[in-house]
């Protein structure tokens, strides 16, 4: 599995509002906010592995992450170190479901209805029996 873990640097900023911005130091452009810790931190944990999931498909360099303590904090801020497994992105993704539009005759969706037919899993079921596919491949 390949699994990372960067630091992220959380600010609340000085204006007195709530919430979070999350940077990472070493991945410009990956940011995200989060309305309170808790929410800061599960944004940060999604943001983390959508960005680096896309820079293995592109087949970008992912740098070595900083040393917590080698990254200068705002006053109104601090480090915290964030994991992602880009793994199971990518097998969201993989497995993520797309919408197709068909067209069958009247009578037979009425029939195929009436016996309580799952149009999507059989559809599933026929193409990978038409792709010779006994399982997902990977």
């Amino acid at each position: 599995m390949a699994k990372y873990l960067f630091p992220a640097i959380f600010d609340a900023g000085e204006d007195g509002s709530d919430g979070y911005t999350i940077t990472f130091p070493d991945l410009p452009g990956c940011i995200s906010e989060g309305e309170n810790v808790e929410d800061a931190m599960s944004m940060a944990k999604d943001a983390l592995e959508g960005f680096l999931y896309g820079m293995e498909e592109d087949g970008d360099n992912i740098p070595s992450p900083s040393a917590p303590n080698d990254i200068e904090v705002p006053a109104t801020g601090f480090v915290v170190m964030i994991s992602a497994w880009t793994d199971i992105v990518r097998d969201e993704m993989e497995n993520k479901a797309v919408k197709k539009t068909l067209t069958v005759p009247k009578w037979l969706a009425e029939a195929a209805e009436k016996e309580g037919v799952n149009f999507s899993q059989l559809l599933q079921f026929a193409l990978r029996e038409r792709l010779g596919m006994n399982k997902r491949s990977s």
